[in-house]
C-alpha cells in the first residue's frame, strides 16, 4: 500500500533581509510514499485506491532522530521511581553498585527496555545505538536481552549495540565475554577510560582495537577523563588506529577532555579527530562539574557530532527524558542559538547531520528517492520545533507510521 500525506508544510528556503536570515519560508505539498522511499513531492497528488491517506493538517514534516547513545539495558525506566546514591569514589562508586545491583535487575531487565524502545520512539527516534553492559557478573546476559527487545522492534527502527565493558576491559578481565558479544552480534566494540578504569591505557585500548579487527566491528568508547589525561588517552587511542591502520567507524562518546582544551592544544586534537573521521557523541552536560564540548567548534572542524541521553533513569542518574527536541534546545541555549539560523541549523546533531535547508538556505530534503524516516510536528519550522519544544504528533519509519499521538493541534507552542 502507498502512503500519500496530505498538505504537510515542507521548509522551502530562508528568508532574508540584509543577507541576514530572519525566517523560514514554508510551503504545503502532497508527499508520496513508496517501498519506504519518498516517491513523488508536489503540490497537489491525486487520490488513488491504493493509497492510504494521511491528512497532516498543515504540520511540518522533519527527518526523524538517531538516539546515538543510550542503555536500554539497565533502567529505572518503567519501574519504581529510585533516585541515585550519592557517589564517593567516582566511576568506581558505580561499578561497585554494579557489581550486586546489575543481577538483581536480570527479572526486569527485559520488560524495562521495551519501554525504553517504546518511548524513545514515541519521541521520534527511528535508529538506536544502544551500549550494553558486559561484566563478570552478569556475563554476556545482558547482550542476549537487548538484542531480543531490539529485534521485536525490526521494521520499525534500525539499531546498533556496543559490548561496553563498563567495569573495565582490562581490570575485570571481560576480554572472552566482550568477544563472546561479537560472536552473538554486536556491532560495536566498547571501551571506558583507560587511564582511569583501567590503569593501563595502552593495553585497554590496544586490547579494544585488536578485537574490533579481528571480528571486523566498529568502536565507540566513553572517555570521560578531563584535561591532559583524556587529552592523552585520545592521542594514544590515535596512534594504536593508526598502526593498525584501522578503517572502520570510531565513536567516542563523551569525550569531556575537549570541554577542558583550549588553544593550540583543541585545535591540534580536533584536527587529528577529524582527520581520523572520529564522530563524538555527547548528552551536552551542563552544569558547575559538567562543562559542555564545544560542539559547534568540532562540527565547523570537520568533526561530526551526535546527541544522544545516555539515560532515562537510572543509578547514574535521574534526570534523561529522551525528548531530543528538548536536548537540542539545551544544546541552543548553551551556545546562545537564538536566532532562525543557528536554531534551525542545530537539527542536523540529532538526524544524522540531515536538515531541510542546508547551510545555504537550499532544500535538500525530503527528496525523490530519499528513505521516508519523518516525523510529523506541530511547529512552523524547524527552528520553532527546537526553541519552544514543539510536540511531535507522527513517527515514520521507511514510510510506516510507527507511532501517533492524538494531541489537538492548536499550535500552543507558537
Amino acid at each position: 500500500m502507498k502512503q500519500l500525506i496530505k498538505q504537510v508544510h515542507l521548509e522551502t528556503g530562508y528568508q532574508y533581509e540584509d543577507s541576514v536570515v530572519i525566517g523560514t519560508t514554508i510551503a504545503p505539498f502532497d508527499i508520496l510514499i513508496e517501498n519506504g522511499q519518498f516517491s513523488k513531492i508536489e503540490q497537489m497528488i491525486e487520490v488513488t485506491s491504493d493509497m492510504q491517506v494521511m491528512e497532516a493538517h498543515g504540520q511540518l514534516l522533519l527527518p526523524s532522530f538517531r538516539e546515538m547513545h543510550i542503555h536500554i539495558d539497565k533502567t529505572y525506566f518503567g519501574g519504581e521511581w529510585k533516585a541515585p546514591t550519592a557517589i564517593t569514589k567516582g566511576i568506581l562508586t558505580r561499578i561497585e553498585e554494579e557489581q550486586t545491583l546489575l543481577p538483581k535487575q536480570l527479572p526486569y531487565a527485559k520488560e524495562r527496555a521495551i519501554k525504553m524502545v517504546e518511548h524513545l520512539i514515541a519521541n521520534g527516534h527511528t535508529h538506536i545505538r544502544s551500549h550494553c553492559n558486559i561484566d563478570p557478573q552478569i556475563g554476556t546476559k545482558h547482550i542476549d536481552i537487548t538484542m531480543e527487545v531490539l529485534a521485536s522492534f525490526k521494521g520499525k527502527i534500525t539499531y546498533e549495540i556496543v559490548a561496553f565493558p563498563q567495569h573495565g576491559l582490562i581490570r575485570s578481565a571481560v576480554e572472552p565475554l566482550m568477544r563472546e558479544a561479537m560472536e552473538k552480534g554486536a556491532t560495536h566494540v566498547g571501551g571506558v577510560d583507560p587511564a582511569i578504569v583501567d590503569r593501563a591505557t595502552h593495553q585497554s585500548l590496544e586490547t579494544m582495537i585488536q578485537i574490533a579487527i579481528d571480528y571486523d566491528k566498529h568502536i565507540d568508547i566513553h572517555l570521560h577523563d578531563r584535561d591532559t589525561l583524556g587529552e592523552h588517552e585520545f592521542h594514544v587511542m590515535m596512534d594504536l588506529l593508526e598502526k593498525h591502520n584501522f578503517n572502520n567507524e570510531v565513536t567516542i562518546s563523551h569525550a569531556i577532555a575537549l570541554s577542558d582544551l583550549q588553544g593550540a592544544s583543541l585545535e591540534k586534537l580536533t584536527k587529528r579527530l577529524a582527520s581520523f573521521n572520529i564522530d563524538v557523541t555527547t548528552t551536552v552536560p551542563i552544569g558547575q562539574n559538567s562543562s559542555t564540548i564545544p560542539i559547534p567548534y568540532l562540527y565547523e572542524n570537520g568533526v561530526q557530532v551526535s546527541v544522544g541521553h545516555d539515560s532515562l533513569t537510572d543509578h547514574w542518574s535521574p534526570f534523561g527524558t529522551g525528548n531530543t527536541i528538548q536536548k537540542l534546545n539545551v544544546l541552543a541555549e548553551r551556545f546562545k542559538y537564538i536566532n532562525e539560523y543557528q536554531l534551525s541549523q542545530s537539527l542536523k546533531y540529532a538526524t544524522g547531520g540531515i536538515t531541510p535547508l542546508n547551510a545555504q538556505g537550499e532544500q535538500v530534503w525530503p527528496k525523490v528517492g530519499q528513505t521516508a524516516n519523518a516525523l510529523l510536528v506541530d511547529a512552523v519550522s524547524a527552528a520553532h520545533t527546537i526553541a519552544r519544544i514543539c510536540p511531535i504528533t507522527t513517527v515514520i519509519s521507511k514510510g510506516a507510521v510507527i507511532f501517533e499521538n492524538n494531541i489537538e493541534l492548536k499550535g500552543a507552542y507558537r
